[in-house]
Parts: C-alpha cells; sequence; structure tokens
C-alpha cells in the first residue's frame, strides 16, 4: 500500500484535508481516540466514519510482530511480517532509534551482507515503510527513524520518499533525525535537495578504493568514489546535516594503513562523520572483524588528522543477528510446500 493511494481512497469518501491530516498523524503517532464517544471523531464526514473500521484493520495489517529479540542494552532486533507473509527486520536502538527496511531483500549484492543473499524479492510500499514505525511506537517512543535495514532505498525511492515526508511532518520526526542511507545513487542526489522533508544522508562507502568496492559492492551504480563524496558534500552543505560515510571494517580487506591515509584524503575539510562499523559474522561467509584494538587505533589515527570516526557495532552479535539473519532463519524455517 501507498500512502498516496490511501489519501486518494480517503478522499473518495469525502474526506477534506483536515480530516486526512488528523487520520494520517493519529495512526503515524499512535495516537488512539474513542471511535463511539469522542466529540472529535463527529468531526469526521459520515461515509468515511463508516469505512474507518476497515481501513484501520488494514493498516493494522501492514505490519506485526512475529519475533523479538534482544541485543544489548536498548537494543532489540524485530523481525516483522508483511501482510503477503514476506518477512523484514527493524531494529529499536538507544535514545529512540529505529532502523527499518525498504524492500524484502536487495539487488546491491554486497558481498558481506545477508539481506541481499537471495536477491531482491519486492518493495515495500510507502504505508509498509511507515508501519514498520507505527509497530515500534506501539513498543517504545521513537523520536529517530534510519533507513539502513534491509534493502537499497534508492532502489525504492519514491516509496521511501513519501514514508521520508510522511513521517517528518504528521509523524512529527525532526528532518535531521530521519536518515537515508544509500550505497550512491545519482537519482538521490538529485531528487533529495527538491524534498520539502530533507534527511540527513548516510553513504555506505565501505573503501577507497574503486576496484576493491567495486568488489564489495558489485550492483552499486558505477560513481567514482570522489564523485561520491563531492555530490555527499553538497548536499551536507545544503541542509547543514554531516554526511555518516558507513563503512563495514573487515579484516584483511578494507582495514589497512593504506585505507587509513585514503579517508584522510578523500575527508579532509569535509562536513562528515565516519562511521567504522565492525563486520558482524555472516553465516557461509569467511570474513572476519578485525580485533578491538586494531579498530580502535584506525578511529584514533584518523582523529589525530581531523576526521571525525566514530564505532557503530551493529546490533545482534548476541544472537546471530546482522542484518537479514533473522529473516534468512524464518524463511528456513518454513515448512516446505510441494505441488
Amino acid at each position: 500500500m501507498r500512502i498516496s493511494h490511501l489519501s486518494q481512497r480517503l478522499r473518495d469518501l469525502g474526506a477534506k484535508p483536515c480530516h486526512e491530516d488528523r487520520l494520517l498523524r493519529g495512526w503515524s503517532q499512535v495516537a488512539s481516540y474513542d471511535r463511539k464517544n469522542s466529540p472529535a471523531e463527529n468531526f469526521f464526514p459520515l461515509v468515511l466514519r463508516a469505512a474507518l473500521p476497515a481501513i484501520e484493520a488494514e493498516l493494522d495489517g501492514l505490519a506485526k510482530l512475529q519475533g523479538e529479540y534482544p541485543a544489548g542494552e536498548g537494543v532489540a532486533r524485530l523481525l516483522v511480517e508483511l501482510n503477503d507473509g514476506q518477512t523484514v527486520e527493524s531494529v529499536l536502538l538507544p535514545r529512540g532509534g529505529l532502523c527499518i527496511s525498504t524492500q524484502v531483500g536487495c539487488a546491491v549484492g554486497c558481498v558481506f551482507c545477508m539481506s541481499g543473499r537471495n536477491g531482491l524479492i519486492r518493495q515495500l510500499g510507502s504505508a509498509e515503510i511507515v508501519a514498520q514505525v507505527v509497530l515500534a511506537r506501539k513498543r517504545r517512543a521513537v523520536s529517530k527513524v534510519v533507513f539502513m535495514g534491509m534493502g537499497e532505498p534508492a532502489h525504492n525511492l519514491d516509496n521511501v520518499l513519501e514514508a521520508i515526508a510522511l513521517l517528518g511532518t504528521m509523524g512529527n520526526i525532526g528532518h535531521k533525525n530521519l536518515v537515508l542511507s544509500t550505497v550512491g545513487d545519482a537519482r538521490v542526489f538529485e531528487r533529495l535537495p527538491q524534498m520539502t522533508v530533507r534527511p540527513a544522508l548516510a553513504l555506505s562507502l565501505h573503501t577507497t578504493d574503486e576496484a576493491l568496492r567495486a568488489r564489495l559492492l558489485p550492483y552499486a551504480p558505477q560513481i567514482a568514489i570522489e564523485e561520491l563524496v563531492e555530490r555527499a558534500e553538497r548536499y551536507a552543505r545544503a541542509t547543514n546535516y554531516p554526511v555518516q560515510y558507513q563503512w563495514t571494517l573487515i579484516e584483511g580487506v578494507n582495514d589497512s594503513d593504506a585505507e587509513l591515509e585514503g579517508i584522510a584524503r578523500l575527508l579532509a575539510g569535509k562536513y562528515a562523520v565516519l562511521n567504522f562499523i565492525p563486520f558482524n559474522p555472516v553465516d557461509g561467509l569467511a570474513y572476519h572483524r578485525p580485533s578491538s584494538e586494531r579498530i580502535a587505533a584506525m578511529s584514533d589515527a584518523l582523529k589525530r588528522q581531523g576526521i571525525l570516526a566514530k564505532i557503530r557495532d551493529s546490533a545482534g552479535q548476541e544472537i546471530e543477528g546482522a542484518c537479514g539473519q533473522l529473516r534468512a532463519r524464518a524463511e528456513k524455517a518454513k515448512p516446505v510446500r510441494h505441488p
């Protein structure tokens, strides 16, 4: 379901902009009301009031909790079942954060990631994207949403931007607290500046070596790394939000001194934060995370050169729940259907 289709459906039932605003605001913020006794409910046209129970039931069915897996202080991975039985993952993060998915599967094919092992299965509608926030808000307060879960947001951009527009207005989330992550796609740099709600940008970099990046992210757009950084920098200066560069640290792959020198050259003077994310073990992959000492040394080396570097552990190590692994285990456990 797309939010724009839902809006049209409401208008066909006689909703004016004020009615649509109240309904979408109430849904996205998980604001409940007593339909029978609330004077505010009589504010809606009669035909719309009659249709509301069915609409609300449909919205409730967009995302259901299939499993919750605590993964450290303030962190829990959620396995979310969609209306058609497909599953995606969301992650409750500390300090009101939530990481959500935008696709079932992924077409980028990052060699270190479980999410795209079986390719892209389907897109999420904008309402399904927002429904993950609604589901999380039924469990705790959510004040920051990052689009870094399963999928490449740039490959589902219409739905993602529609969800961002709702969350940044009726959903009551600050624009800088909406973070869109991408491997780097020209459409992102073209469309984000045109948005009324302009989210912060996270760019999955992972290396400063062009050939290595092509191997790590085999189906990412072929845009030169320096050009990606320049485009991201222009957006950062225009929005006044620093770009978050994501770097999954893999031992012997992208943790060398040469990479540190490349980062220092690439990000010198840039409005940027570099997030080192130590590799989270994935079944069937031979990659390993560097030692804690090496990770700390890399971060410290960049800080000494004026690059703001942070270490961001991927939630889920305790439960072998790197992004995509919960879904993979759930799919494996499903009974085999014979024709």
